[in-house]
């Protein structure tokens, strides 16, 4: 019997060791920089990054992982015996799944590669990679820890708050939330990703709001049996221990991780974001 193992790539921001311990192959993202160097994601420097995305000349730029890095990663799994479920950013917010695609495609694999698009991104993302890679790590098929990341997909709700929607106008990834940029510019937007689609929720007047209404989305998982959470911030170490804090009050339990959110995601978000995921704890088991 074939073994099955789980891919995904550094935009779901999981801790290292936790996708050692799942099993979990990560493939990295880039940037690009203006002077043009290219690092992989977690090689870069927020701080230095963010000074760089002051600049008003050329910006840094993010680009996933290649089509060879895909046929690399899957060559050297496929040669080990085993099926691959490739698990990446919504499709319609990154390149990665189409590059996964095109690998797999490339590889002639007869059908032993199958590339998920969770419709979700970060916590998300790393919430249905875990569903996923526990369901291997037990011994499923292929097919069985498909359906498990499609049912973790079903399931996931995700919610952020970020400073200001500049970073998101001057990457043009602004979307449905375009509609609030000449309201004001003291706005603290919450943003959520549905199929696979970034859209406002509401904006409120102050960060203190901002917080208390995230918390409030915790209590409506909590009240419906989602107790798999995550919370994720960009350079808010401080606030997010405090959202920490008020969930695990919340739910009862601790975090299934926290993490922050590196340079691709965190150039079109900008510095200041908290947000928090959830699903049934008992996808992740």
């Amino acid at each position: 019997m074939r073994g099955v193992v789980v891919v995904s790539d550094s935009n779901a921001y999981l801790p290292r060791r936790l996708a050692e311990v799942n099993g979990v192959h990560v493939l990295q993202q880039y940037v690009l920089h203006a002077d043009g160097r290219r690092q992989h994601e977690d090689e870069v420097d927020l701080d230095a990054f963010f000074e760089e995305m002051r600049s008003p000349e050329e910006l840094p730029k993010t680009t996933n992982p290649t089509v060879d890095d895909f046929k690399a990663s899957y060559g050297q799994l496929l040669d080990a015996g085993n099926d691959i479920i490739s698990i990446h950013s919504s499709s319609a917010l990154s390149g990665t799944c189409e590059a996964a695609r095109e690998a797999a495609a490339g590889l002639d694999a007869g059908g032993r590669v199958h590339v998920v698009d969770p419709q979700s991104r970060c916590g998300g993302l790393g919430l249905s990679v875990l569903a996923a890679a526990r369901r291997a790590a037990a011994g499923e098929t292929a097919d069985r820890v498909v359906a498990c990341a499609e049912e973790a997909r079903a399931e996931l709700k995700l919610w952020f708050v970020i400073d200001t929607l500049e970073f998101l106008r001057r990457s043009g990834r602004i979307g449905a939330a375009g509609a609030w940029i000449g309201s004001t510019l003291r706005v603290k937007p919450i943003l959520t990703i549905e199929d696979g689609q970034m859209k406002p929720v509401e904006r409120v007047r102050t960060s203190e709001r901002a917080f208390e209404r995230i918390v409030d989305y915790a209590r409506q998982r909590h009240a419906s049996g989602a107790d798999g959470w995550v919370v994720q911030h960009v350079r808010s170490a401080e606030e997010g221990e405090r959202l920490i804090a008020s969930c695990r009050e919340v739910f009862e339990t601790d975090p299934v991780f926290v993490s922050e959110i590196g340079a691709v995601v965190g150039a079109h978000t900008g510095p200041g974001l908290i947000g928090l995921c959830a699903l049934p704890a008992q996808l992740l088991t």
